[in-house]
């Protein structure tokens, strides 16, 4: 059977034409505001709409932004992570990231997606919302390069108030740190004018290990366990006042670990390493913005130290500091400072080819609280590199390289880069052996 708009009966033709002609009245009424009120007046009356509204609202909204100043806010990063595992099949939009060398997927929420959650029997409505960030048309090369700000709206019953920032809330913090416990990877930052906070980052895929580090034993077993001891005193650190940061300092010739040791320690860890080029960084109020966009538990390296002529020893006659982007002084107050306490689990590590070159200042205890000298390899360290790259933990040649390991400096680099030559063990070795004994003749 076919239904028209004539089959109607006549009071039902009255209410439909009624209700389109209110329909199209409102729509009129709205095109003659939009176009004969000015948009100041519009926005007001809109506002004062919805200032009404929340006053009768029975709702409370608490807003979570994405920083404050010039810090990261914790609780929106936590509320991220956490609000991925809650999209439901009647989300319609969701964001997909993966980085080239990540290899995992993340999952988070899109903008004006709106998210329930129930806990404690209490229901909870997160929005993402984002705001735009005016620049000025002065804008130098340090201004702030973000271009919006974001936001999360949380909406529940007033009544709630204290559940959710008491009990919910605190909740979603740990939550958050049991998901990223469960998924971390660890990543490698680098300095980008660009990125947030002014860092970028990848995935670290460094395979370096404390058990394949061509290190003496005894001095690798110290660093575990002072690394272990750093971890556990948080409630120490705070007690005796002091931030909790550890610095080291490796040193010595090129090709003896110095960069694999960094992330053998980031490997063991699991803390994000931060990769600070002092020639990237522009002055040192960049510094310390740089300082306080590192994430707690990482570790922040400075390489070659020595070859940043701005904290060169001032003793020697060939320092200049006149044109120097970054100063001595500020990067002290970077170190010990008071802008070292803008964080936490800080551990700070400075390599260099040569220790003499420092300024003394630089290598005091509180700034340098270890100092490891990368020597050339021994014959520990060679039974490691030969365990690793050939698979072998005896060999007759031994004794023979062990000897000449006594009487001439070859660098761990010098020493692998032969192992590599060859699978063969009894081919990889004799290689080796001549080049220890081409250094022993010219030496």
């Amino acid at each position: 059977m076919t239904f028209s708009y004539e089959s109607l009966p006549s009071s039902s033709n009255k209410v439909l034409t009624a209700a389109a002609s209110v329909t199209a009245s409102i729509i009129l009424l709205k095109s003659i505001a939009n176009d004969l009120i000015p948009h100041q007046i519009h926005t007001y009356f809109s506002s004062s709409l919805h200032k009404l509204s929340s006053r009768l609202s029975s709702n409370l909204t608490v807003v979570i932004e994405e920083f404050d100043g010039l810090t990261s806010n914790h609780m929106f990063e936590a509320s991220n992570v956490y609000l991925g595992t809650k999209i439901s099949p009647s989300t319609q939009r969701i964001k997909v990231n993966k980085p080239h060398k990540d290899q995992e997927f993340a999952v988070t929420v899109d903008k004006n997606q709106e998210i329930i959650d129930f806990h404690g029997g209490i229901k909870f409505k997160w929005l993402l919302q984002s705001s735009a960030i005016k620049h000025s048309a002065q804008g130098g090369k340090n201004s702030n390069p973000r271009t919006e700000l974001r936001y999360f709206e949380l909406s529940f019953h007033k009544k709630h108030k204290d559940s959710a920032l008491k009990v919910y809330l605190p909740y979603i913090l740990r939550k958050a740190k049991e998901i990223k416990e469960e998924t971390r990877t660890v990543r490698l930052h680098t300095v980008d004018y660009n990125g947030t906070d002014y860092w970028s980052s990848v995935e670290l895929n460094h395979p370096a290990t404390f058990d394949t580090m061509a290190m003496d034993p005894d001095m690798k077993n110290e660093l575990i366990e002072d690394l272990g001891r750093f971890v556990r005193r948080k409630d120490y650190y705070r007690r005796v006042g002091k931030a909790w940061k550890r610095g080291y300092l490796f040193y010595g010739p090129p090709g003896t670990g110095k960069s694999s040791l960094v992330a053998a320690m980031a490997n063991y860890l699991k803390f994000d390493v931060y990769d600070l080029d002092l020639r990237e960084v522009q002055c040192n109020s960049d510094l310390r913005r740089l300082l306080i966009g590192s994430a707690n538990r990482s570790i922040l390296v400075i390489e070659d130290i020595d070859c940043n002529v701005g904290v060169q020893n001032r003793d020697n006659d060939h320092a200049t500091t006149e044109d120097d982007k970054i100063t001595l002084s500020g990067l002290l107050n970077f170190i010990d400072g008071l802008w070292s306490s803008c964080g936490d689990e800080r551990i700070i590590v400075f390599t260099t080819n040569h220790k003499n070159r420092l300024d003394p200042a630089l290598l005091r205890p509180g700034r340098m609280d270890v100092q490891i000298e990368m020597s050339c390899c021994r014959f520990s360290g060679f039974k490691i590199l030969a365990s690793n790259y050939l698979r072998i933990e005896e060999h007759s040649l031994f004794t023979v390289i062990q000897e000449l390991l006594t009487k001439v400096e070859a660098t761990p680099a010098e020493v692998a880069g032969e192992l590599m030559k060859s699978e063969d063990a009894d081919i990889a070795l004799i290689n080796l052996i001549r080049l220890l004994e081409s250094k022993n003749t010219r030496a």
